[in-house]
């Protein structure tokens, strides 16, 4: 897989979250879940950091932190009510189309039709990131060879197994080869070795020089994978920076534990 984007054209910070904020109404419902009688929630409140070349930068927080959020406004999914995000040097605000040119976003609440096969939803969505034929089916077997879905590939997506089914996701997330690629919890319901293809993948992708951002509650995932983490709390940031500096010479469990309380007080 090649490089495809001139880094040198913005340098080399790719993302940046300039005061986001986000609120969504609740309904009854929600707000019973939520343990609430107010009818909105802030989801996010003036969130900033930025994601630099290259790097894995990990999203950690707490369900309902405002991770998945996060992703979604960088994604171009939903527009934040205020602030602005820039991607590669685009605004998810002015130019999402541009944004979503260069990212490439995972989720597990993908749905793909079951009618259709793996190979046909690979063709279907490298045309719409508008991939040249020749090119398209060479990453189609280069990928579907990578992560075992050659065997799989006219099979119906609804017969396949879960983990296959991440699998295929992931490969059409990254069809057009994106510069930068984003994953909402890469490894929620996968078993451990699918687990390990895909942190496996995430890894090379940095040795590659793309620029990966995950949001996760995992310890052990960040520690294993991040240059950089941000922790979120009830939509703010509450810590940011290099793994090491954030931790210093605490657990990054330990540490998380330790600004959490010195917020929520002795909520853990």
């Amino acid at each position: 897989m090649q490089d495809n984007l001139p880094f040198s054209d913005f340098g080399e910070e790719v993302v940046r979250a300039e005061g986001l904020r986000k609120t969504f109404t609740l309904s009854r419902k929600q707000q019973r879940l939520e343990h609430t009688d107010f009818p909105r929630k802030v989801a996010l409140d003036g969130l900033s950091f930025s994601a630099q070349r290259g790097e894995i930068y990990g999203l950690l927080g707490p369900n309902g932190a405002g991770k998945t959020t996060t992703l979604r406004i960088l994604s171009t999914l939903i527009s934040p009510d205020a602030g602005d995000a820039f991607v590669c040097g685009h605004s998810v605000r002015k130019e999402p189309g541009k944004v979503r040119d260069v990212i490439g976003f995972m989720t597990s609440e993908l749905k793909l039709e079951g009618f259709f096969t793996p190979s046909y939803l690979f063709d279907f969505f490298g045309a719409m990131h508008g991939v040249e034929k020749g090119a398209l089916a060479q990453r189609k077997q280069e990928l579907f060879a990578r992560f075992g879905i050659d065997r799989f590939a006219e099979v119906k997506v609804s017969d396949l197994s879960t983990g296959m089914l991440q699998k295929v996701s992931l490969v059409i997330s990254i069809v057009h080869d994106p510069a930068v690629v984003i994953f909402d919890e890469p490894t929620n319901g996968l078993d451990v070795l699918t687990a390990k293809v895909v942190i496996d993948f995430l890894l090379e992708l940095k040795a590659m020089g793309k620029s990966i951002l995950l949001s996760t509650h995992i310890f052990s995932l960040v520690e294993k994978l991040c240059d950089r983490v941000g922790i979120i709390i009830d939509g703010k940031m509450a810590a940011d920076g290099k793994l090491q500096d954030v931790c210093g010479e605490m657990s990054l469990e330990d540490k998380f534990f330790a600004i959490y309380r010195s917020i929520k007080g002795d909520a853990v």
